[in-house]
């Protein structure tokens, strides 16, 4: 794996009560091998050249254990760019060695990913979570493992990536899903919803995240309309015909069918407001904090 220079591994967050309650963000990983179709941090904007390749940051944890000891406790967002379960982590385990520090500095974490790897790293999970918050966040876009594989080719299936949210759960950890993006035309179907809201609750699933749709701007467009010309003929002309050139793509009836997940939601007793999956999963450490005053 190719090494890049990086001079910090922390950035201070601001958006943090607006996104899973986040106080740092951290990127281990430059890149990422999954090859998901839709992914918005191909776009230009973000500046990564050769996106399909993952390269490691030199000295990352030289450089986060020198941040840690500086910084004031919080919650570290990691994967927000790059899944930190890339296949190259089972060589060089980053992501495991982040954790190490992470737990010995009593810090918290937030975990974006698409890989049942993580269930390699459930002590360090545990061993966080007696300490601060810890909350684990899978990207699920549809309960078909057939339509999973075309549009997230190189990552897990949905249906293991359920079954390491039944892991976690089962080890006490507070995990559920990022329904995200929702696309336009082939994830937006009610019954398919349905389906993943009831998988997610018999998975132990504590929350479900969506907003109804995706985006589309630069290069991450041509990049999307290519994969939908390879294995979804003429959808790329409906795409056009609908949505011409704009950035947010609102899937039809988006209304109606985020009131059928808000009902299922309930149904089922899982959370699925920002404010309250970031009270639920902080609730307990501001419990222990409150005793220990006492």
């Amino acid at each position: 794996m190719e090494f890049i220079k990086a001079k910090t591994i922390l950035s201070k967050v601001k958006y943090g009560n607006e996104w899973y309650g986040v106080d740092y963000n951290m990127n281990l990983y430059r890149g990422c091998s999954h090859r998901c179709i839709y992914c918005d941090s191909r776009s230009n904007c973000y500046h990564i050249d050769h996106f399909d390749i993952v390269r490691g940051k030199e000295n990352a944890l030289y450089l986060l254990e020198r941040e840690l000891i500086k910084r004031d406790k919080g919650i570290i967002g990691i994967g927000s760019m790059s899944d930190p379960y890339n296949p190259k982590e089972l060589k060089y385990e980053q992501t495991r060695g982040a954790l190490k520090l992470i737990s010995k500095y009593r810090f918290g974490v937030s975990i974006d990913t698409k890989s049942d790897l993580i269930l390699r790293d459930i002590d360090l999970l545990k061993e966080i979570n007696r300490k601060n918050n810890v909350i684990i966040k899978f990207t699920i876009t549809t309960p078909n493992d057939e339509l999973a594989h075309i549009i997230e080719p190189n990552v897990c299936v949905s249906s293991k990536r359920l079954q390491a949210i039944k892991t976690l759960s089962d080890n006490g950890l507070f995990v559920g899903i990022m329904m995200n993006p929702i696309l336009p035309f082939l994830t937006d179907k009610e019954e398919d919803i349905k389906a993943l809201v009831r998988f997610a609750h018999e998975s132990g699933a504590k929350f479900i995240h969506t907003y109804m749709g995706m985006t589309l701007r630069e290069n991450q467009r041509d990049y999307y309309f290519d994969a939908l010309d390879q294995s979804f003929v003429g959808l790329k002309e409906k795409y056009l015909k609908y949505y011409g050139n704009r950035y947010h793509c609102i899937v039809p009836n988006s209304r109606h069918l985020y009131q059928v997940f808000s009902n299922e939601c309930h149904k089922y007793g899982i959370l699925y407001h920002m404010n309250d999956i970031i009270k639920a999963y902080k609730k307990e450490t501001k419990r222990s904090e409150q005793i220990a005053l006492f």
